[in-house]
């Protein structure tokens, strides 16, 4: 037969959703890149490629919640940061003046306009990409002949060495002002400052307490250049730059809640030039050694009111919000760089459990910590319960200096995340939510894919491909941890391939327009038993961990009419223990879904979209502390006479007010099963 008539023949059977020979279907646990061969900027040799790219800003469009996220924090305190912020104003700044004089030359501006801008790029904003491009065009002015630019001050201010930490956050601002612009006088302008810390001395450079803990930025950046360059004489500033910071590769050199999140990601940043796995694996063991000791509870986050300390881990310690937004950005990094499903799991289960409560549901404020149990937010003073004095819990525009500023790039960033481009030329849906993207793939024919879902409320995730024309290319669907019978169908037909927990189900095809692909994520009840939190209990569903639903009193103890800053305060009881089998937490909990109403605020506590029916009885020994805090767990299981109730529990990311982690309570026989149960290996969170 003809083979014109045969390839004719096989793009019918595709366009009519049949499964041709030539069609691949794999699971992988792990994506190897065996070369560069994206369609995008991605590591050039001789640093390791990736296996994920990131694709161009703008290429993707968020719809749904995250959308509607992205619309409040642009209405929000971060849109309007430059009349709540005194780092944040223009006039006789010294990020805004080509001369580098002025005030506020620190990392709070950078901080700001780090998310501020990419909150523009991703929501197409002409207003906000105008405004930062008013902050970075200064910036660009500034650079002097030797390669420094921005604030002078900070050339000798410490101690007459150089402070690299702030401009950290200005080269990411840079970055994504040319991935959305183009503008060719970046990477000269970053090459030039590159030059200058190369030949900066050894014995001065990375001075001071945080660019040591943070310069795996400044490699990222570097490596970033590099890409688009070529020049191979940059990379001999990454060996620089790592053996002068902190070494992160032989354990934890600090434990500063925010450090953690930046610091713990350096040596896998460093693995793309050495291409020695020890430094990859060395990014990992620094997370699990700190989450072993101080994340024992569900959402993520860490027992680091502002540093980790011994003792104190119990849920009550809190996370500060810049750690949050640390953390997703490094998790999506290592996405990209490891080709490991985990990361994407991690980042999307602080985004949906722990993010959201750290901001007012409109966005119009925030607080220092949040922490998994946390039953009283008001403006007191916790210390030393809490490590920082004044207010640390109270929901404030005009506070918490870092984190007012820091906390611009979580969601923009997590947007720009949702589709990668991959290696082998395809896409890999990373971080499912309702979005539109628009890529080159294949043979480089440019698709889009319409992501329809309302994950992670829901269990079904609809991808609709548009072509102009058939084309082959691999498209990667991650597969999360805690599914254990995800289902993938295309054009109505259902995949043979075990879709195994946290792996990529890789569909390699010929694709036409109109293919469908639907993947089923059945969420499932689960309980985890924290044995090194006393053997208390968390409820899970599918990414979603749950808290005990606190009526809520909110309270103005400061700010003005338009910026309140706002305490909250219970109206109903919090000290529960759950009544529950944790390996059987079906037999005392019942799911009630809900519509979830995102066009307003979507993660308001009113607007949580499933909630849990589940079996609990009051401790009245469990109260607040001398400190005005959630008393520690006491050990489960946990004796009451109180009577058996039946309470409701939310999904952690819309309760503000929150007990997320229970003692198990009776005073039955059955005790003892809990007991034993509590003393099991803690099943993976």
């Amino acid at each position: 037969m003809n083979p014109k008539v045969l390839v004719a023949a096989a793009i019918l059977l595709a366009a009519a959703g049949g499964v041709w020979a030539a069609d691949e279907v794999r699971v992988v646990r792990e994506v190897a890149a065996k070369d560069a061969g994206a369609l995008y900027p991605s590591n050039r040799a001789p640093l390791v490629p990736s296996p994920f790219v990131k694709l161009p800003i703008g290429a993707i469009t968020p719809r749904g919640w995250l959308r509607r996220q992205l619309e409040l924090e642009r209405e929000g305190m971060t849109g309007r940061l430059t009349e709540l912020s005194r780092w944040c104003k223009f006039e006789g700044n010294s990020w805004a003046d080509p001369s580098g004089q002025g005030h506020s030359g620190w990392e709070e501006l950078p901080y700001w306009l780090k998310g501020y801008g990419d909150l523009g790029y991703v929501l197409k904003d002409e207003a906000i990409i105008k405004e930062a491009r008013r902050w970075i065009e200064p910036v660009l002015a500034s650079q002097e002949p030797d390669g420094w630019f921005g604030p002078r001050g900070l050339k000798t201010s410490l101690k007459g060495k150089t402070d690299f930490w702030p401009h950290m956050l200005m080269l990411n601002i840079l970055q994504s002002h040319y991935e959305y612009t183009g503008d060719a006088r970046v990477l000269p302008f970053m090459a030039r400052y590159f030059k200058w810390q190369l030949a900066y001395p050894d014995a001065d450079f990375i001075a001071g307490y945080w660019p040591k803990m943070r310069m795996g930025d400044n490699i990222e950046s570097l490596y970033w250049l590099y890409n688009r360059t070529g020049e191979k004489s940059l990379l001999d500033l990454g060996p620089k730059i790592h053996r002068s910071g902190a070494n992160w590769t032989d354990g934890i050199p600090n434990w500063h809640g925010v450090n953690l999140s930046q610091g713990f990601r350096e040596p896998g940043v460093y693995y793309m030039q050495t291409g020695d796995r020890k430094f990859l694996e060395a990014a990992g063991r620094n997370y699990d050694t700190i989450t072993g000791i101080y994340g024992q509870f569900p959402g993520g986050g860490l027992a680091a009111d502002e540093n980790c300390r011994p003792g104190y881990t119990d849920p009550r310690q809190g996370t500060e919000t810049c750690t949050w937004v640390e953390f997703m950005h490094s998790f999506e990094m290592l996405t990209k760089i490891s080709g490991h499903p985990l990361w994407a799991d991690r980042c999307e289960e602080i985004a949906f459990n722990s993010f959201p409560a750290s901001m007012t549901p409109d966005l119009k404020g925030l607080h220092y910590l949040t922490a998994a149990n946390q039953a009283v937010l008001d403006s007191k003073n916790h210390s030393p319960g809490i490590q920082n004095g004044g207010c640390m819990f109270g929901y404030n525009p005009h506070g918490y200096r870092c984190c007012q500023h820091n906390v611009s790039h979580g969601w923009p960033y997590y947007a720009q995340e949702m589709w990668l481009a991959t290696w082998d030329r395809g896409l890999c849906a990373s971080l499912y939510g309702a979005s539109e993207v628009e890529a080159k793939v294949g043979d480089g024919t440019t698709v889009q894919i319409a992501e329809a879902t309302a994950y992670p409320a829901d269990e079904t995730v609809t991808l609709t491909l548009s072509t102009p024309k058939a084309v082959r290319f691999p498209l990667y669907l991650r597969i999360p941890r805690w599914c254990q019978d995800a289902k993938v169908s295309v054009n109505g037909k259902a995949l043979k391939a075990k879709a195994e927990p946290l792996s990529y189900l890789v569909i390699d095809r010929t694709w036409a327009d109109g293919d469908k692909v639907v993947l089923d994520l059945p969420m499932r009840l689960a309980a985890t038993v924290w044995e090194k939190n006393k053997g208390a209990v968390s409820v899970r569903r599918g990414p979603l961990a749950f808290s005990l639903r606190i009526g809520e009193k909110w309270v103005r103890y400061g700010g003005t009419d338009a910026w309140p800053a706002m305490e909250v305060h219970p109206t109903t009881a919090w000290n529960y223990g759950l009544e529950l089998d944790p390996q059987n937490p079906d037999a005392s909990i019942r799911v009630v879904k809900k519509a979830w109403p995102i066009a307003g605020l979507p993660f308001a506590l009113e607007a949580a979209p499933v909630e849990l029916l589940a079996k609990a009885r009051k401790i009245p020994e469990w109260t607040l502390d001398r400190h005005d805090l959630v008393a520690v767990l006491q050990a489960s299981p946990a004796r009451t006479e109180e009577p058996v109730e039946t309470v409701t529990l939310v999904p952690m990311g819309w309760a503000r007010l929150r007990i997320s982690v229970f003692p198990v309570v009776s005073d039955s026989p059955q005790a003892q099963k809990w007991a034993e149960a509590a003393a099991a290996p803690a099943s993976s969170p």
